[in-house]
């Protein structure tokens, strides 16, 4: 009897040699070696580069390092390609791994402004390589169980997505990863990324949100719905669809508020924050009139500490009796899950639902709650 064949191994070019890619990617792709072997660094540091490749194994073949993402994405020895930079930089990397025919997957948010992620989606349609869109959550197993719950509860009559969280520095500090934080970049560089930013920000307040002010506390919120934001108001898409409108939100600092009105009649509440107790506090939960959904989530930063599934339901009509389930499915943790979906879709062609088009819409979230919150029916953004 012939032995199985084993699985391909995929080549990974991956930019940005930052924390997220030294506490998560890079240990979840060695770990995951029968699958994945890193072959190409990218950053502008020097000591990240250095940093990082001392700590991937070789075997004899050496890893190539570079600031260049021409040179990554151009080189045989990447099969796909990792966008892990600062989000100004997303689209700009994403369409040089599509120009060479690279198969990508980018971090969330995808882009900071519609005009990139459509141009990213102008990128992919002329390309052979794909994109998938790094939102890890709504790839956790007891997710996508709830999203199936959710489905069979009739009518939502409520539901809340909570992501109050601790000094992210907590979480990072105690993952057994020890990454570093470097600075030797040029000031050419910085500014670069400044630039970037500003223009950005401004093109999506002023031209995509339709004139709302560019003020320091706005464009502040903006950075945080792409960075923190986009992993709650994902997953509440996927759960509920796209709200109507926002009818409500408070966009202080440090805490903030949005109620989004569905167009089924009922309500959802978008809170989020980041205060000093170090606790990660994050959940979808949906509300029926029999039965009441939750999914909770921990840190992503601390492997092995699982995303669990919580159903609450009257035993049996008229009974007076409460039955409350936690279902722990597994204890891979989101990003393994979303990793092996990438291989799948990069070897075995299977479709992902975190497409590019999919992400569009988490930028027309944004802009609801922008667009209230500057219209004068909100309290102000403060810091």
């Amino acid at each position: 009897m012939a032995a199985p064949s084993s699985p391909r191994v995929l080549n990974i070019g991956l930019i940005g040699c930052g924390e997220v890619s030294q506490a998560i990617h890079i240990p979840t792709l060695l770990a995951m070696r029968a699958r994945f072997r890193i072959t190409y660094l990218c950053d502008v540091s020097p000591s990240a580069l250095a940093h990082c490749a001392a700590g991937i194994p070789t075997n004899g073949a050496g890893i190539r390092t570079t600031r260049d993402p021409e040179e990554l994405c151009g080189s045989p020895e990447v099969d796909a390609v990792l966008v892990a930079t600062s989000d100004e930089y997303h689209a700009a990397h994403a369409v040089v791994a599509l120009r060479h025919g690279k198969h990508v997957l980018v971090e969330k948010p995808l882009a900071l402004t519609k005009r990139d992620v459509q141009t990213i989606i102008d990128a992919e349609r002329q390309s052979k390589g794909k994109v998938m869109v790094g939102y890890m959550r709504r790839y956790a197993a007891p997710f996508e169980d709830a999203v199936k719950e959710i489905g069979g509860l009739g009518e939502v009559v409520y539901a809340r997505v909570r992501d109050i969280i601790g000094p992210n520095s907590t979480f990072v500090s105690q993952s057994g990863t020890f990454p570093q934080q470097f600075t030797d970049f040029s000031a050419e560089d910085s500014a670069d990324k400044t630039a970037r930013a500003e223009e950005q920000v401004r093109h999506a307040l002023e031209t995509e949100c339709g004139g709302v002010a560019v003020t320091p506390e706005l464009t502040r919120m903006w950075h945080v719905l792409g960075g923190l934001g986009s992993h709650d108001l994902s997953v509440m898409r996927e759960a509920l669809g796209m709200p109507e409108r926002v009818i409500g939100a408070s966009l202080r600092r440090p805490i903030w508020n949005v109620l989004f009105q569905y167009p089924q009649g009922f309500t959802v509440s978008y809170e989020s924050g980041m205060i000093n107790v170090p606790q990660f506090d994050a959940h979808l939960e949906v509300y029926g009139r029999d039965k009441i959904v939750r999914v909770q989530y921990d840190t992503p930063y601390i492997k092995g500490l699982p995303v669990t599934l919580h159903i609450t339901e009257a035993a049996g009509p008229g009974s007076g009796e409460l039955r409350q389930t936690t279902i722990r499915k597994t204890y891979e943790d989101p990003y393994t899950i979303e990793w092996r979906r990438f291989w799948e879709f990069v070897v075995e062609g299977k479709a992902v639902k975190t497409t590019a088009e999919d992400a569009l819409q988490d930028l027309e979230v944004f802009t609801m709650i922008v667009r209230h919150g500057a219209g004068g029916n909100s309290s102000a953004a403060q810091s």
